[in-house]
């Protein structure tokens, strides 16, 4: 007969399973095995597999992983160079973080650590019914989408973002494109203009862009839960990474992660603030046709 795991137990393995992911992240850089942790932790390296997707959302490999490519763009921000923090950061070779690199950042370590250097990124501003919004683009599309209450910490944001790159306020005879969308854009907000068809310069980790495509996908006036999010990417059991994702979003309303809700119908978090994300759900709300009542 199979013996069934009590609450205290599932709480008690998920505390293990969390010691476990901060152990891994103190050790990003060392060559853990599946069967050395699992010994650790006293469990089979199957178990242990199974056990720390289901309460992490990825195996221990893929969160290592993860670790080593946060400390390696720490090393780079810190000023470290490109094959310094490759071995710092517990990489085995120049060739294979190069490949990994440009997926997971958007561009190669060279780039990354030159915060974008040299890189044209145009920017403007309106203000509208939800506050101050900035828009940025590179050649390649909009980078960036943001709310605050001042043009300055807009522009302190971006600047994080790009650190060296080449930052300019649009005009119309040097940018022409992103005038015309930051409009499209006012207009979508405040008169309930249609989404505006703006080409996107998408930056991040595979798994974020697994998510905030999917996002797009999300019609107005629809609400998703962030396990359906976590779902419908294949991943059911990245809740939590998928909410870190929504999180992490630099590209407001064209990416629109206000309509992921927590599972109960509750808000849950949104980066420029829970009235926003009220407000924008409330604005597509009404303007969205209503089935008819079949009676």
């Amino acid at each position: 007969m199979r013996k069934t795991v009590s609450e205290p137990d599932t709480d008690k393995r998920r505390l293990q399973m969390f010691d476990l992911a901060r152990s891994i992240e103190e050790r990003a850089d060392e060559p853990l095995t599946l069967a050395s942790l699992a010994q650790e932790v006293g469990l089979s390296p199957s178990r242990l597999q199974k056990v720390f997707k289901d309460v992490l959302g990825v195996s221990p490999k893929a969160y290592q992983n993860a670790a080593r490519m946060r400390h390696f763009k720490q090393s780079l921000r810190q000023g470290s160079g490109v094959t310094d923090a490759i071995f710092e950061s517990g990489y085995g070779s120049v060739s294979r973080v190069y490949g990994e690199g440009k997926r997971s950042m958007g561009m190669t370590p060279t780039a990354y650590r030159a915060g974008a250097e040299g890189e044209r990124i145009s920017y403007a501003y309106r203000n509208t019914s939800l506050g101050l919004v900035m828009m940025a683009a590179t050649n390649e599309g909009v980078c960036f989408v943001q709310f605050d209450d001042t043009a300055e910490s807009l522009l302190e944001a971006l600047q994080r973002e790009f650190p060296r790159a080449n930052l300019s306020v649009s005009s119309a005879q040097d940018a022409p494109e992103l005038d015309q969308w930051i409009e499209a854009l006012d207009c979508h907000i405040d008169n309930a203009a249609p989404k505006p068809d703006i080409p996107l310069d998408i930056r991040g980790t595979a798994f974020q862009i697994k998510v905030w495509n999917f996002l797009q996908s999300i019609p107005e006036g629809s609400v998703l839960s962030y396990s359906d999010v976590a779902k419908g990417i294949g991943k059911p059991k990245a809740t939590r990474a998928v909410g870190t994702a929504c999180g992490k979003n630099r590209i407001g309303l064209l990416i629109p992660c206000h309509r992921v809700l927590r599972g109960d119908g509750q808000l849950g978090g949104y980066r420029w603030g829970l009235e926003r994300k009220q407000a924008l759900l409330a604005m597509e709300s009404q303007r969205t046709p209503q089935p008819a009542d079949q009676t």
